[in-house]
């Protein structure tokens, strides 16, 4: 077993269940918002904010978990063409163009973000919750997907014989 992969289990694991009782919260609260709409004629406005709200956390730690499966879209075309060796070394240089944008959109600017709405004091319409705490998920998101192309770089890199890496 190699080291590292007790962490990125536990890691998946965590963000696993997170996303199942995200999911889980929003369909209970979309269910509740049909009901209350058209069987009581009186829609929440609560559950509306919160459902969209989870959508977005949902969506976002999503993205990042996806990466780590290794389940996004991907264009393949050019493997047809290159040689084994080269496709690792492309996905290395994938993965840190990815680490890069993470680290400076995702990280930073969430960061900045977060830091900017709580200082500004922003709160959601219904819920009177702290914008910063909604989009606290996109620096979390960003730690994630560079965590999670870190580990498959240095996967990617171990696997590149020796020979190959000069």
């Amino acid at each position: 077993m190699k080291p590292g992969n007790n962490t990125r289990r536990f890691i998946d694991g965590i963000v696993e269940g997170l996303l199942v009782i995200l999911m889980i919260l929003m369909l209970t609260q979309v269910i509740w918002q049909v009901i209350s709409r058209y069987a009581l004629s009186r829609p929440s406005s609560i559950t509306d904010e919160l459902s969209r709200f989870l959508l977005i956390w949902i969506g976002i730690l999503g993205a990042s978990y996806v990466m780590g499966q290794k389940s996004h879209l991907a264009i393949t075309l050019l493997y047809n063409y290159i040689s084994q060796k080269m496709i690792k070394r492309a996905e290395v240089l994938v993965n840190l163009i990815i680490v890069l944008f993470s680290v400076a959109v995702l990280i930073i600017g969430g960061i900045r973000l977060v830091y900017i709405t709580l200082k500004l004091g922003q709160t959601s319409a219904s819920l009177q919750i702290p914008l910063g705490l909604i989009y606290i998920i996109i620096p979390v998101s960003g730690t994630l997907t560079v965590y999670y192309c870190i580990h498959d770089i240095l996967n990617r890199v171990k696997s590149i014989p020796e020979d190959a890496k000069s």
